[in-house]
C-alpha cells in the first residue's frame, strides 16, 4: 500500500465522512439517495456501496448494539442521576427503543461502510 493511499485512509477523516453520511472513499457524494434508500454506488468515485447479500448484517448489528447502549445509558441517567419514577423511565425507554434505531439507520450503514473501507477498501462499480 502506497504512502498516499495510507494517508487517504486516515481513521479520523473516514469517521468524519461517516458522520456526515458521505462516501468513505472520496467524501463527496452522500450514501443516501433519500430517506431509507441507499445508493448502489458513489456517483463521484464509483465505489460500490451495496454488495453481495448479507454484506450489511454488520450494519444491522451496529444499529442494534448502539441502540442497546443508548437505552442502557438513558436508563442509568433517568434512574440514577435524575431520579425519575420507574414507570416514567420505562415509557421513555420504550419510545427511545422504537425511535433511535430508525433515526440511526443511515449512520449504521455509513459506519459499516467506513469500517469496510478502512479494513479492505471498497470495490469499484463496473457496469459490465
Amino acid at each position: 500500500m502506497s504512502n498516499a493511499n495510507v494517508r487517504e485512509r486516515s481513521i479520523l477523516k473516514v469517521l468524519s465522512r461517516a458522520l456526515r453520511l458521505r462516501c468513505p472513499a472520496c467524501g463527496v457524494a452522500s450514501i443516501a439517495r433519500r430517506p431509507f434508500q441507499l445508493r448502489h454506488h458513489c456517483p463521484n468515485c464509483r465505489s460500490l456501496f451495496k454488495r453481495e447479500e448479507g454484506f450489511f448484517v454488520g450494519a444491522i448489528l451496529a444499529n442494534v448494539l448502539t441502540t442497546e447502549f443508548v437505552i442502557l445509558a438513558a436508563c442509568f441517567v433517568w434512574l440514577i442521576l435524575i431520579g425519575s419514577t420507574y414507570e416514567a423511565v420505562l415509557a421513555g425507554l420504550i419510545i427511545l427503543g422504537l425511535l433511535f434505531p430508525v433515526a440511526f439507520y443511515h449512520h449504521s450503514w455509513s459506519f459499516w461502510l467506513a469500517f469496510d473501507y478502512l479494513v479492505e477498501g471498497l470495490p469499484k462499480y463496473d457496469k459490465a
